[in-house]
Parts: structure tokens; C-alpha cells; sequence
């Protein structure tokens, strides 16, 4: 068998705890590391001298609704240029080898800590797209794989600068780990057609071909609509620790949903200031699930704050989430109705006045910090909606946040004095 492979990458052949690809587009990464797999799976003496056993093999990514959805076909379609249609038949959901060799795939977000045990047998454990996984995600990925010798595999094209894979892996990499940065100039395939688009794009729009190709981080998405209010709260050294004041109430302002992510921030307020706690997200759970989950952090807890369809009766309960939530004891109000742009207003207004613990909000700050406009319709004319993503539950929570909370009027002495810039609790 004859493979290309560029020689920058054979490290994926040797044994590292951690081995994580990372670059722009074209940069070969994901197939470099599907072909990689392969062989490793019909030959894992090349990673375990002596086993001829097969790996059992996690391939994984952030959110995967179904398996067109993750690397199931490319890895497919490597089986075929490899010559390997003899000794893999990829199934519906699976790929397996005539060694025992297995490919299994799931969606992070998705997983629990109880569900996610089923994968401690894992040799090796790929995670694509790997910008956008979260730290909730990799506190529950990291600790179960941990078969003796297991490894596991990052592929990303970096976004921000502050994302969690980014961060914990590329910057500040563990022990053992080996990190490569690609791009397309590594790409011993790239077609005529890819280089001139690269060219065109780096003579037109330097910095972001710098983002696209050479995978340079960006403070924000493009078109973020709280970047100016996030680089402030950065700038004004408000992403901070942020201690938890036992003598007040915690209040909680949720987004809700049940195949989308239900979103909940943790605050406390003062007259001056609004201490954003932590950031929590999940998706299909009941309500008593994370009411459950509010009660391991050890906070007094004053009103439960929902969106205005939190009063609405489901029609398989015939109970609204308002009635779910009281039956646990539990104050709770409903936010009166509201455009979206009222409540991004709303958001903007007292974003002078958040501090945000930078730990415990982390993943809800990245969720932020992506949170962008839609596109604009076909002629201009309908006013710009923002995307229903992955970020937009976060956003959408820090929205009834901002329209339940009612600002304490100031003194006029402290009116007439610039606001400090440093919290008096810090």
C-alpha cells in the first residue's frame, strides 16, 4: 500500500496522550487524521507494539443531531481510496473491522455523566470541529477516557481566542501532548481552483484570510451583536472571579426548551452592580433535572425568572413550567413579552453594570461572544433577526435577565460621579 501523508503529521503514528491538529481550511487535518485512524485500527501495533486486537475508536464532535452529521462518510469515503473495502464494513451507525476494530460516534452536548461511562473502553477518541466544544463537554469528556494508553485526537480550525480546546490544548498544551499547526500549504491535493480563491482572498481581505487559512483567532464572530459590550466588560477587567455572597439571594433567569438547550445564569445584584455567578446548559431534560442540578451549588436561592412562554400550558402536562417549578418550592415569575431587539436593548443597558465569573461562565461568555446577526433578507428590507444556533439560548436567558430586572435608581450624588471601573468587592 502506497499513501501519501505529509511528513509533518506522522507523529499521529506514534503514542501521545494528546494529539491536536490545528489551522485554517484546506489544511488537510481531517483527512490526515481519518486516514490515520484507519490504518491504526487495521494495524494498532503502529500506536500498541504487540496488540493485534482491534481499537475501539470514539469519533465525536460538539452537537451531532444524526450520522450525517459526524465523520461517518468521510471516513467512508477513506476506506475506499485506501484499499481497505476488505477489511471494513461501515454500517448504519458504526464502522467496523475484521480485527475487532470499531468506530462508534456521538454528540457531546448530548452526553451526561452517566451515559457517557459507556465509552471508558475508548483507545482513541477524535473530536472535529473541536473550536466549539465547551468546558462542560471537556469536564465530562476528559476524565473517562482513560484506558491505559487510550488518546485522544483534536482537530480545529480556531475561532476565538478564548475557546476551551484552544485554550487548554494549543496554548497552554498538557504534558505529552503534541500539537501541530497546519495549513494549506501542507495540502499535497490542493487543486488549482482552491489556491487561486486562497490568493484572491489574501490580497483582498488580509485579516481574514489570516482567520480562514492560516487559522488566526478572533476576539469575536464576525457580526457579534455583544462584541462592543464583551471587549468593554474584557477591557474593564470585569471577567473575573466572582465570589458568591451568602447574605443574598441568587436569582436565576432561564431560556427554556427541551430538544434546544435549556439556559440558566445565576446572579446577585446590589445597587451598583449585577455578579454574574454561573453559566448552566443542557438539553433534553426534564425541569426537576435541572432543578436538581441548582441544588449542588449551594446557593440560597431567591425568584426562579422565566421567559414569557414560561406561563404556557403544555399540552402533555397541562401544566405550565411557572406551575412545575412552584410545586418544588420554588418562587418564581413570568417575564412579560417582548421584540427581541427591545430585549438586546434591554441587554445592552446594563452590560456596564455585569461582572462575569470567568470560570463558572465561561462556556455561557463563548455562547456570547458568537452570538451574531442573521443575513439581511433579499432586498434590505426586513429588519435583521438574530441566528437560532447553539449561542442564542444563552443570549436569550441573559434577554430575561435584562427585561425582569428592575435597576435601583442611584443617589444623585452617585449620578453625577464617574461610575468606578473597579468593583468595590474586588
Amino acid at each position: 500500500m502506497n499513501i501519501e501523508f505529509p511528513a509533518k503529521l506522522r507523529e499521529l503514528f506514534r503514542p501521545h496522550p494528546y494529539k491536536v491538529l490545528y489551522g485554517g481550511r484546506d489544511g488537510v487535518k481531517s483527512w490526515s487524521v481519518a486516514q490515520a485512524l484507519l490504518l491504526i485500527g487495521a494495524n494498532p501495533g503502529m500506536i500498541w507494539p504487540g496488540r493485534t486486537d482491534g481499537p475501539r475508536i470514539l469519533c465525536g464532535r460538539e452537537t451531532m443531531d444524526s450520522i450525517r452529521e459526524s465523520v461517518h462518510q468521510l471516513l467512508t469515503d477513506q476506506i475506499v481510496r485506501l484499499g481497505l473495502e476488505s477489511f471494513y464494513t461501515p454500517l448504519q451507525s458504526e464502522i467496523r473491522g475484521k480485527n475487532g476494530a470499531e468506530f462508534v460516534f456521538a454528540g457531546l452536548r448530548k452526553q451526561t455523566v452517566s451515559s457517557i461511562k459507556s465509552y471508558e473502553a475508548i483507545d482513541i477518541c477524535w473530536i472535529e470541529e473541536a473550536s466549539v466544544v465547551s468546558r462542560r463537554s471537556l469536564s465530562i469528556l476528559l476524565p473517562t477516557i482513560r484506558k491505559p494508553g487510550s488518546e485522544i485526537w483534536f482537530t480545529l480550525n480556531p475561532d476565538l481566542e478564548t475557546d476551551a480546546v484552544y485554550q487548554d490544548f494549543v496554548v497552554n498544551p498538557p504534558k505529552g501532548a503534541w500539537t501541530c499547526r497546519t495549513s494549506y500549504r501542507d495540502n499535497l491535493w490542493l487543486s488549482p481552483e482552491s489556491h487561486e480563491k486562497i490568493e484572491t482572498l489574501r490580497e483582498r481581505d488580509p485579516d481574514l484570510f489570516h482567520h480562514v487559512y492560516d487559522g488566526g483567532t478572533r476576539s469575536t464572530v464576525e457580526g457579534a451583536i455583544y462584541k462592543a459590550e464583551l471587549q468593554a466588560a474584557e477591557r474593564d477587567g470585569r471577567i473575573r472571579s466572582v465570589p458568591y455572597d451568602a447574605t443574598r439571594p441568587v436569582e436565576t433567569y432561564w431560556d427554556l426548551g427541551f430538544a434546544d438547550q435549556v439556559a440558566i445564569w445565576c446572579v446577585q445584584r446590589t445597587p451598583f452592580e449585577i455578579r454574574v455567578l454561573r453559566f448552566f446548559s443542557d438539553t433534553h431534560q426534564a425541569i426537576e433535572y435541572y432543578l436538581q442540578q441548582m441544588q449542588t451549588w449551594g446557593y440560597v436561592y431567591g425568584t426562579v425568572v422565566l421567559p414569557w412562554d414560561g406561563g404556557t400550558r403544555s399540552l402533555g402536562t397541562g401544566k405550565s413550567i411557572q406551575e412545575l417549578i412552584a410545586a418544588k418550592g420554588f418562587k418564581v415569575r413570568v417575564n412579560r413579552q417582548l421584540k427581541v431587539a427591545d430585549g438586546i436593548n434591554a441587554v445592552r443597558t446594563i452590560f456596564p453594570q455585569m461582572y462575569f465569573d470567568a470560570t463558572l461562565c465561561a462556556d455561557g461568555l463563548q455562547y456570547l461572544r458568537r452570538y451574531q446577526w442573521g443575513p439581511a433578507s433579499a432586498l434590505g428590507q426586513a429588519r435583521r433577526e438574530p441566528l437560532h444556533d447553539d449561542a442564542s439560548h444563552a443570549a436569550d436567558a441573559l434577554r430575561t435577565l435584562a427585561i425582569g430586572i428592575k435597576e435601583p435608581e442611584r443617589p444623585k450624588a452617585a449620578k453625577e460621579r464617574r461610575p468606578p471601573t473597579v468593583s468595590a468587592w474586588g
